[in-house]
């Protein structure tokens, strides 16, 4: 492979500090929780080659905003550090193209409906059979081995499903989903973890394995502590909002110009938000306010109280004096403003596209960060098929290569 700038959107030789390097991915998965996995192991130093319809390409690149001639917002956030192959699955030639990269892979992603796979030759058992260390990877909307195992999966359908709207929003208002979808991005996440989990223990073995996640369990999952006190107290908690069911104060408050986050945790900070911060230190002794209980049991009368001390500060100030008195707090910011902040620009977490991208267009960096360096954007998100000439050319010289380490007449 010749080596080009992330920004041509070719390859670049990965880092040899990065984790996976060596391990190459075959991503034939669509929308957001496959390409979610895929693009987390590129971002860990793989190489993930994705595969689309040549028309078409992922539904993705049809969602969000143009950044591109065949490019989105909402794809570009799930695929970058790839490179991308047009195929045409319903043709023979197709399905042989992808059995063969599948056959030098070590990881296989696919969010085929239920039994799509296996029809096509690209089930576990075809392409296991061909490459035992393959580590497979299914993602479904439900369990595979359940009633509804042909049920397509959505992101808002299990939110509703899983109990998740029910524990969102507040309390006098409509059950609500999430701002973003949750259990896409949890599930992609959780079929990271299989992925790498199988491959540490393929050292050993040196055997593939198939993992599989559904979107529905991966949403039960996410109850996490809420869903266990609901089983606690057999039905549903309140929901809160903002504010914490069992922590005061906690939440969202405005101030003068603007909201805050504040999260006192115990009552020694609430004593410092009253007498360091709010020079009010008549709040932190009065007995309906004094303990986090007391404050709890007469939130109606505590939190109006507290409402006008806060307005009477300007955020800036209010923040500045709540750090100094080790109170957790944080501005509330909007998107636009949180991706463009100092923080956010310091820690190099959005980086423009360049290149032929609309100008407006960035991708977000990996969020991780190894021996104190933070993982790089090797590759930005592909055009579709702009790799498709040169990863049949590499696959066409390993055909060759393998062709010519075979043993002649039983001899190698």
């Amino acid at each position: 492979m010749g080596e080009t700038t992330a920004q041509d959107g070719g390859p670049q030789p990965p880092s040899p500090a990065l984790p996976l390097t060596g391990i190459r991915v075959l991503d034939l998965s669509r929308v957001l929780a496959g390409p979610w996995c895929a693009m987390c192991l590129g971002d860990l130093g793989a190489e993930v080659i994705k595969v689309e319809h040549p028309e078409r390409g992922d539904d993705t690149r049809d969602w969000g905003l143009r950044t591109g001639a065949t490019n989105t917002s909402y794809f570009d956030s799930a695929n970058r550090n790839k490179r991308s192959i047009t195929l045409d699955l319903a043709t023979p030639e197709g399905l042989a193209t992808a059995r063969d990269l599948a056959r030098s892979s070590d990881v296989v992603v696919q969010n085929f409906k239920t039994g799509g796979a296996d029809r096509l030759g690209l089930g576990y058992a075809d392409l296991s059979a061909e490459n035992p260390r393959l580590i497979y990877c299914s993602i479904s909307g439900y369990a595979s081995d359940g009633p509804e195992a042909t049920r397509p999966g959505y992101d808002i359908v299990v939110q509703g499903e899983a109990g998740l709207m029910a524990l969102n929003g507040e309390a006098d208002r409509p059950p609500l989903k999430f701002g973003l979808a949750a259990v896409d991005l949890f599930t992609g996440q959780y079929a990271t973890q299989g992925v790498l989990a199988a491959l540490f223990e393929r050292e050993r073995t040196g055997l593939g394995r198939h993992v599989e996640l559904a979107l529905f369990d991966c949403g039960v999952a996410l109850t996490a502590y809420c869903g266990l006190e609901a089983m606690v107290r057999g039905h549903d908690p309140v929901r809160a909002g903002n504010a914490h069911p069992s922590i005061a104060p906690y939440g969202v408050f405005e101030t003068g110009d603007g909201p805050i986050v504040l999260a006192v945790g115990n009552n020694g900070q609430y004593r410092r938000l009253c007498e360091q911060v709010l020079e009010r230190p008549d709040l932190a002794s009065d007995p309906r306010f004094s303990t986090n209980l007391e404050r709890s049991r007469n939130r109606s009368q505590f939190l109006p109280a507290l409402e006008a001390e806060l307005a009477r500060w300007t955020r800036a100030d209010l923040v500045a004096r709540l750090d100094a008195a080790g109170i957790p707090c944080g501005e509330v910011l909007g998107l636009h403003e949180a991706l463009t902040s100092d923080r956010a620009r310091a820690g190099t977490l959005v980086l423009p596209q360049g290149g032929d991208a609309h100008p407006g267009a960035h991708v977000l960096a990996p969020p991780y960060r190894l021996d104190g360096e933070r993982l790089p954007v090797r590759l930005m998100p592909p055009a579709l098929g702009a790799s498709s000439a040169e990863i049949r050319a590499e696959s066409d010289a390993r055909r060759v290569g393998e062709i010519r380490a075979e043993p002649v007449d039983g001899k190698p």
